[in-house]
């Protein structure tokens, strides 16, 4: 493919970045500081079309891809905001938006998709407390009576349910030892929030503590058969729909965050002098950061390159799990040598590189961890036994 960029695609890096401009580094230590949300840079972000980047035209989209929404989430992260350049796209668009694009039938759509266009925030309920990574192990039950679901358990982890008015529910609809196949008896449902059978727990966190992350207890929650998105007992299979775009998205975030990061470290490198001449001189200074610079573009195309083949239909599961791991070692290394680089005043508030190291540090663990997201490369791309 050729990843020179169109028209369309350079306009969204220009509005991208004409945001992060009026959102940069210090508005969000103190959102940080303050554990708020951004009202005002979620605003603009609707106010600009980017929630319906991945939404067709006729639902109030702009009816482009996964290639345009990294584009997006790149540019916003490296350029001032951070991790939450990411964050909030993927909660809604990812989340919500495309899984129903995806999956959902007619009415769905026209019920979600313009609302999400114009700001509706969205969740995912997937991980839960004794399942982890294991979404197969998953025990919240969807009993079917009638034509109604009632659904019962837990899920921790959920970013954005405390705010959020719609959220992507996975739950087992056949008990897991009457499956034929492990991966079968998984369903996925559209829930609207708030909903007095779904209590929302916040639980306090290292990091992005301008969005809250949350548990949920999941009490006969009644849905009717037609909140059910795709087709029963088959939600593993569609959720990869949504979880593969995730990665993809969290790699934009690893590779912005380290471009981010090396472009302040440098503008630092360069004026910083302890003895005669700028620090940034000194090989031990600069040669971890042009190390980390060429690892991190080298993530960034393989990610381009996961992304354009979702929009175009075709498989990505290798793509996007490689570029998750390469932008994720090339991003720690880069916020982590931005870090020495700035010696004491590194590990100082006032710098951000300290909130920097905290965001990109979740990214090793999640949406899926490092290990693994290895142990797919090991497994379905190089065909070792499975290690785990």
């Amino acid at each position: 493919m050729d990843f020179k960029l169109n028209a369309e695609q350079e306009l969204i890096v220009e509005a991208a970045s004409e945001i992060a401009q009026d959102f940069g580094p210090e508005y969000w230590r103190e959102k940080d500081k303050n554990h708020e949300f951004p009202e005002d840079f979620w605003k603009i972000l609707v106010q600009n079309d980017f929630p319906g980047i991945v939404i067709p035209e006729k639902y109030g989209g702009t009816g482009m891809g996964m290639l345009e929404m990294v584009l997006a989430m790149e540019t916003l992260t490296s350029e001032g905001c951070g991790l939450a350049g990411t964050w909030f796209l993927c909660l809604t668009s990812v989340f919500g938006a495309l899984s129903i694009v995806k999956h959902g039938n007619e009415k769905q759509k026209e019920k979600y998709l313009p609302q999400i266009a114009k700001g509706l925030e969205f969740c995912l309920a997937l991980t839960e407390p004794d399942a982890g990574t294991n979404t197969l192990n998953t025990k919240t039950m969807a009993a079917k009576e009638g034509e109604e679901y009632i659904i019962n358990g837990e899920k921790i982890f959920i970013s954005g349910a405390d705010r959020s008015k719609g959220m992507v529910l996975i739950a087992r609809t056949t008990p897991q030892e009457n499956v034929p196949k492990r991966t079968l008896g998984l369903s996925l449902f559209l829930v609207d929030l708030p909903n007095a059978a779904v209590e929302v727990s916040p639980i306090e966190k290292h990091g992005i503590n301008y969005s809250r992350t949350c548990e949920l207890y999941i009490s006969d929650l009644r849905l009717p058969e037609e909140n059910r998105l795709g087709e029963e007992g088959k939600g593993w299979y569609l959720i990869l729909d949504t979880l593969n775009p995730e990665r993809m998205s969290f790699s934009a975030a690893s590779v912005g965050l380290g471009l981010l990061s090396i472009t302040k470290a440098v503008e630092y490198a360069k004026q910083r002098r302890v003895f005669r001449a700028p620090i940034g001189a000194h090989q031990a200074i600069q040669f971890p950061l042009a190390e980390a610079k060429a690892k991190i573009e080298a993530a960034r195309l393989l990610n381009y390159q996961a992304s354009w083949l979702y929009d175009n239909g075709q498989p990505c599961g290798a793509e996007a799990n490689m570029a998750k791991v390469a932008a994720v070692d090339a991003g720690i290394a880069a916020v982590y040598h931005a870090m020495q680089a700035f010696g004491g005043y590194g590990y100082a508030v006032e710098y951000d590189v300290e909130r920097w190291w905290r965001e990109i540090n979740l990214i090793r663990l999640a949406p899926v961890t490092h290990q693994m997201a290895l142990a797919f490369i090991g497994e379905h791309i190089l065909g070792l036994p499975k290690s785990y």
